[in-house]
């Protein structure tokens, strides 16, 4: 007997081994694939080993590492920005061993009116307020706890600290070592100028040497800044009884040379310190019709390109004229006024109060 029309006996699903056995063959056939697509890329290092070497890890890294080496530039692009350079406003300490820091600044800068603390290192006598060993002993002029005191202002994160070197002015040093160091007059004796002072001679190793290990000094302790005063030749008095030695025979160039050699030798030996160099210059240096040079052997011209600033007392008109005269020969110096009192430059500009 038939059965009921339209259906038929059910007779379950097919077997399951079936089914894991086409899996499996499929698996068999992409391995093969794979080991055939991937055997010519590997590898055997020094004890037959094999490995892989897949050329999208090579191409990132050569030691196969993954990742990239740290030596490798990267795709970004990066624009290093130059710091603006900060104007100071400078105040003097006085002139003389430093014994007690704060008291000190606190003297001269109350309520922190100044960033910038300009010391005296040597003075224009030849006196010298820090421990040196190039300076001969009767100048050195350092008492108990002066060295702790300038430590205390060359630590002082608020503080721009700035080192104050008069050069050729130097009545110590020059009758110290007359035949190394000393301008002398034609009768062979030390110089004494209008002022009764003496000086070195720009033209001498001895004298060079001396104020570059002073200024040195003060860059590897620290100091921020050093500024040169009296850099030339003296101004005052029987001019026509100085011996300038070999510089004579080709005044007033020769004098500009050896002004700038001694500049020159000066900025070499402070390249390996971050340290700037400045220099303060007479009222004169503002008139270009002035005879400075000739007699001094400053030239703004080629003294301004080797300066990063230069200093000069004035205002008005002949401060004005010095910075366009300063401004076409250097445009990467900056003049800093020298003011009797504070409050007669624009906001933001650099500037030196007078002690």
């Amino acid at each position: 007997m038939a059965g009921p029309r339209g259906y038929s006996t059910y007779h379950g699903k097919g077997p399951k081994w079936k089914i894991l056995l086409a899996v499996l063959l499929v698996l068999v056939i992409l391995g093969a694939v794979a080991v055939i697509r991937l055997q010519k890329y590997v590898v055997y290092d020094d004890s037959d080993r094999p490995r892989l070497d897949l050329p999208q890890f090579s191409k990132d890294q050569p030691d196969g590492s993954g990742s990239t080496s740290a030596d490798e530039p990267g795709d970004a692009s990066f624009t290093i920005e130059e710091p603006e350079q900060k104007s100071i406003q400078a105040a003097a300490l006085p002139v003389g061993p430093l014994t007690d820091w704060k008291a000190a600044w606190a003297a001269v800068s109350p309520g922190g009116a100044y960033n910038a603390a300009v010391y005296t290192v040597k003075d224009a006598d030849g006196l010298v307020y820090i421990d040196s060993q190039a300076a001969p002993p009767s100048a050195v002029k350092t008492v108990e706890g002066s060295a702790a005191a300038l430590g205390d202002m060359l630590k002082d994160e608020g503080v721009y600290a700035v080192a104050k070197i008069a050069c050729f002015r130097d009545s110590v040093a020059s009758s110290a070592d007359l035949a190394g160091r000393a301008l002398k007059n034609t009768g062979g004796y030390v110089f004494y100028d209008g002022n009764n002072e003496r000086w070195l001679d720009p033209s001498k190793e001895g004298a060079r040497q001396y104020l570059v290990d002073l200024a040195t000094a003060c860059a590897a302790a620290g100091f921020d800044e050093i500024l040169l005063t009296d850099v030339s030749y003296p101004t005052a008095g029987k001019l026509n009884k100085i011996d300038y030695g070999p510089a004579a025979a080709g005044r007033p160039d020769s004098l500009r040379q050896g002004i700038n050699a001694f500049l020159t030798q000066l900025k070499s030996a402070l390249a390996e310190y971050d340290v700037k160099l400045s220099i303060m210059l007479p009222p004169e240096a503002a008139d270009p019709t002035s005879m400075l040079a000739e007699v001094s052997g400053q030239s703004l011209e080629d003294i301004a390109p080797l300066m990063d600033r230069v200093y000069v007392s004035g205002d008005g008109s002949a401060l004005d004229s010095l910075r366009t005269r300063l401004a076409a020969v250097s445009k990467d110096t900056e003049l800093v006024p020298v003011l009797a009192q504070p409050g007669t430059t624009k906001d933001g500009e650099s500037y030196l109060l007078a002690p």
